[in-house]
């Protein structure tokens, strides 16, 4: 293990390399933290109920704290008390004209959704974020809210730095998403909670539905169906938000590098509590069982209108498959993991319909290739995916600096590689994953021990 102090990049103030080294089991019981995706929304819709919400489990990462601040800055009160949160919302439509830029940090999904929100209010924003989400489109969600009635300044290539500037009424739209995204799908919805008339949302294919869910947990009638093989989802404007207590179960990316790094070291048998599975969001463990990996669920049941389980993951021999890219949208987060369990397994790999993953915090495809070679793994990338030759539980060479570009899931998923393979995996930088998963080293070592 060594860590390096290297020279101001990309707005941190050091990016601490870090080698992560072989492995032995992983045992005992852990607990992740609170799902990202539940836990932005939880602040985002308490902020917009009157009165007093109270949220328990709240990831206290980079990204969830970057909402925090944004809400705060158009008027809600929110402030940790003891190991919960509590929000007293302001309503939907009076948010307040914030006083400064909306710092972003690294968070998409912070940036996509509130920009729904402020959409249909009638306040101007500014929105800026780090090097890396400074690259990442926004024009998917600009196209909707334009139609809608709001208006953008974006960089060239419809990137942050952006101002927009809300309508207040908004105009209600059908919109068919062009593609799988549960961020476009939310941010139209949540402009159609302060938008008189009814919003409707397609999907070609379905994703992530926590938005709907909560949504409903916060007195919203959300409406779904399913025609055709098309989700439609609709909601008629104004909404008044009730406040609730939320409980935010344990995030399932998060696990799935546990539960891949359980996998793939030998005599590993661990359980990992508490964990959502949500079934837009538990691709990931559906594809690791097809492979062979060996996962059990324990205590099965629901918290806060989510499953949940506990996952006891034992040692196995994986299989190389090809994955079904109709899965993709319930595990886009997860691939770059899922690379390093096709890394160990015994055959070839081949993922494909995973253009999204270009568009990410970096280019994951390219990134996970290069990182993978590195450390010894034989592949080929195509435009739309990975196929990956397995070293039939082999370690892996390891090596490295493995260039991160600053994605928190290159750097825990080449983290995880690190553990099965001989000298281990350096990565140029272990900063960015405290956006997500702030806690994840010391898990490691707790589990090792």
């Amino acid at each position: 293990m060594c860590a390096v102090k290297a020279p101001l990049q990309h707005g941190y103030a050091f990016l601490t390399q870090h080698r992560f080294m072989p492995s032995a089991p992983l045992t005992g019981r852990i607990r992740v933290p609170g799902d990202k995706s539940i836990s932005h929304r939880s602040l985002m819709f308490g902020a917009l109920a009157v009165g007093r919400s109270r949220i328990s489990g709240l990831l206290e990462g980079e990204d969830v704290l970057a909402t925090a601040a944004a809400l705060r800055a158009m008027g809600a009160v929110i402030e940790k008390d003891g190991d919960d949160w509590v929000v007293d919302g302001v309503g939907v439509g009076t948010l307040l004209q914030p006083n400064g830029a909306l710092d972003m940090g690294n968070s998409g999904t912070s940036t996509r959704l509130l920009m729904g929100l402020v959409a249909s209010h009638g306040i101007t924003a500014t929105f800026t974020g780090d090097a890396s989400l400074s690259k990442r489109p926004m024009g998917r969600v600009i196209d909707p809210l334009s139609t809608m009635g709001a208006s953008f300044t974006p960089s060239p290539g419809g990137t942050l730095p952006l101002v927009m500037e809300g309508m207040q009424p908004a105009v209600p739209i059908t919109y068919r998403l062009p593609v799988a995204s549960a961020q476009v799908k939310s941010a139209v919805l949540l402009a159609g909670l302060n938008t008189p008339g009814t919003t409707t949302v397609i999907e070609p294919v379905p994703t992530r539905d926590h938005t709907e869910r909560m949504l409903r947990g916060f007195g919203v009638d959300v409406q779904v169906e399913e025609k055709d093989g098309e989700r439609i989802i609709k909601l008629t404007g104004p909404c008044d938000l009730t406040p609730c207590d939320i409980t935010v179960p344990g995030d399932p990316s998060s696990a799935a590098f546990f539960a891949v790094a359980a996998s793939i070291v030998p005599g590993s048998d661990l359980v990992i509590e508490n964990v959502g599975l949500n079934p837009t969001r538990n691709g990931i463990y559906w594809v690791l069982e097809q492979m062979g990996a060996n996962i059990d669920y324990l205590d099965e049941r629901e918290v806060g209108g989510e499953p949940v389980a506990d996952l006891r993951v034992r040692h196995a021999i994986l299989k190389g498959i090809d994955v079904d890219p109709a899965i993709a949208p319930s595990m886009i987060d997860e691939f770059p993991v899922l690379f390093v369990a096709a890394a160990v397994a015994e055959g070839t790999t081949s993922t494909s319909g995973l253009e999204e993953l270009r568009v990410k915090e970096s280019d994951r495809l390219s990134a996970m290739a290069a990182a993978l070679t590195l450390a010894g793994v034989e592949l080929e990338e195509r435009e739309d995916g990975l196929i990956i030759h397995g070293s039939a539980g082999k370690p892996l060479s390891g090596g490295g600096v493995v260039t991160t570009h600053l994605d928190h899931r290159i750097a825990m998923s080449m983290a995880v590689a690190g553990l099965a393979s001989t000298a281990g995996v350096e990565i140029d930088s272990t900063e960015p994953i405290a956006t997500s998963f702030p806690n994840f080293t010391s898990l490691l070592e707790e589990a090792s021990a």
